[in-house]
């Protein structure tokens, strides 16, 4: 029998990331015809491609011929860039840029992926037009990378948003979701930042913007250049933790707030917080609730099972 397929086509980088997947979802509920590429966890939902190809890059983009290219692919761990960084650069610059001119020979709309560390965070909010001044590697990457699209492909849109939680796979795919064992096992006391500002982003808030975006585009071709994305509660890592007890009525006395600046890893901004105005004013966007978002991720790796009967009824 006939199988409609939806007339729109969009192609989505790093499909089995926590990102990815939620843009890759949002797209094909939404009436558009997705493919999600990936690398290591590909098969076999998705195709496997290596980014660094660019033989197979440039085949799938023809093959497909995608009206947009979202590009959620990178090495997005600090701390790992900082030790491997030109592989971090390959990926986050190289294949970016290789990835915009692809895009730009089949018309593609590239919508880039970037963070809130582009910027050094001593003096929030920050609009897209200000300077960015990136404190680490990460952001230093990131933001060349920024650059390589927009000089490989003029029509392309860069969307910085910043710490990203959802439905994980694994705690560890999430700095935010990562301390919920932390939370969880109260009988001992865990030590929590409390210095650094932060932005939680629910995944599937940012897809929204990614279709919305694609969308808009289709119909107005002036849409384009860097957007900023963000969750607007403003929390520690530590206010986090807190929150995350409350919303599954966990203790939270076991909890540490510490309040100096980090002295191990790569450099992090103190407060990068993105103004999301210009995505306001054209009528995009979506924020979920940090609490209702929170226990939507975490409930499945909820240890003590009697916790849910409280949760849920």
């Amino acid at each position: 029998e006939d199988v409609d397929i939806p007339s729109r086509r969009v192609l989505i980088t790093g499909a089995t990331g926590l990102l990815g997947r939620a843009v890759f979802k949002e797209f094909r509920e939404n009436n558009w015809n997705a493919v999600g590429c990936g690398y290591r966890r590909a098969q076999p939902r998705f195709e496997q491609i290596n980014l660094l190809d660019s033989i197979a890059v440039h085949d799938i983009i023809h093959d497909f011929q995608p009206h947009v290219i979202v590009h959620c692919a990178a090495e997005r761990r600090p701390d790992v860039v900082e030790s491997q960084p030109d592989a971090a650069s390959q990926l986050n610059v190289a294949a970016s840029a290789n990835l915009a001119k692809e895009a730009a020979g089949v018309g593609a709309f590239l919508i880039y992926i970037s963070t809130d560390y582009v910027f050094d965070g001593t003096s929030p909010p920050y609009k897209e037009t200000d300077v960015p001044n990136p404190l680490n590697l990460y952001g230093k990457t990131k933001l060349e990378g920024e650059k390589a699209v927009l000089e490989n492909n003029e029509g392309a849109a860069v969307l910085r948003i910043p710490v990203l939680y959802g439905e994980v796979e694994r705690l560890e795919e999430s700095a935010v979701t990562v301390m919920f064992d932390k939370v969880q096992f109260s009988n001992k006391s865990a030590n929590m930042d409390h210095w650094q500002q932060r932005f939680p982003t629910n995944v599937k808030d940012v897809a929204v913007v990614c279709r919305q975006l694609a969308e808009k585009r289709m119909m107005d071709p002036s849409v384009k250049g860097t957007f900023h994305w963000s969750g607007n509660e403003q929390m520690t890592k530590y206010e986090m933790a807190c929150a995350i007890a409350d919303a599954f009525n966990l203790p939270s006395s076991h909890l540490r707030p510490i309040t100096d600046s980090p002295v191990v890893g790569a450099l992090r901004p103190r407060n990068a917080q993105l103004d999301c105005s210009k995505l306001e004013m054209l009528g995009i966007g979506q924020r979920t609730p940090f609490r209702a978002g929170i226990k939507e991720s975490l409930w499945p790796f909820l240890v003590d099972k009697r916790w849910r009967q409280t949760v849920f009824h």
